[in-house]
C-alpha cells in the first residue's frame, strides 16, 4: 500500500492540472479555445493556463510538506510542477487533437483515451525526474483509470461538469 500512496502523491501535480480547468466554466471573463477547429471549444486558453499553475501549486505544497514518501525531490518544485502541468494539458490537447480528426465531437466519450489522456503526458513530463518501473507505470494507468471515472461521476453530478466521463 505504500508504493500506491508514494506513486499517488508523485502524480497529485498531474491530477491536481487536469481537475482544475472545468472549474474555469464558471469565469465570464475572457477565454478564448486554443483553437477551436482542431482541439475544439472545450480547450480554453485560460484552462490550460490554469491547469499548468494547479500543477505548480502543487508541487509546490508538496515541497513545503516534504513527506517521507516522496519518489522525487520536490525542491525542483519551480520545474517539475509547470512541467507536470503542461504535461497534463499537453496530453489532454493532444487526445482532443485525434478526436477532432476522427469526427468526435467535443464531450462525447472516448474511452480509454478521455481516461488516461492526462496521465500519459504527465507520466512524459515527470520522466525527466523519475524513472518508473512498467508496474508502477501499469498501476498508475489502472488507478488513474478508475479514480478519473470516480471523480467525473461526481464532479457531473455536483454540476461542476457538463458530461460524466
Amino acid at each position: 500500500m505504500t508504493r500506491i500512496a508514494g506513486l499517488l502523491y508523485l502524480m497529485l501535480p498531474v491530477y491536481a492540472a487536469n481537475m482544475a480547468p472545468p472549474f474555469i466554466r464558471f469565469w465570464r471573463g475572457w477565454n478564448p479555445p486554443i483553437d477551436r477547429r482542431r482541439l475544439g471549444v472545450h480547450k480554453t486558453v485560460l484552462g490550460f493556463v490554469v491547469g499548468v499553475l494547479a500543477g505548480t501549486a502543487t508541487a509546490a505544497l508538496q515541497n513545503a510538506l516534504s513527506w517521507h514518501g516522496n519518489l522525487v525531490d520536490y525542491s525542483a518544485w519551480p520545474a517539475l510542477g509547470p512541467a507536470c502541468g503542461f504535461g497534463a494539458m499537453a496530453g489532454d490537447s493532444l487526445k482532443s487533437f485525434f478526436k477532432r480528426r476522427r469526427g468526435i465531437a467535443p464531450g462525447v466519450r472516448w474511452i480509454p483515451a478521455d481516461q488516461l489522456d492526462f496521465v500519459v503526458g504527465g507520466l512524459l513530463a515527470l520522466s525527466f525526474w523519475i524513472r518508473l518501473p512498467w508496474p508502477d507505470v501499469l498501476l498508475i494507468l489502472a488507478v488513474s483509470f478508475v479514480g478519473d471515472i470516480a471523480v467525473n461521476q461526481l464532479a457531473f453530478r455536483l454540476g461542476i461538469r457538463t458530461t460524466a466521463w
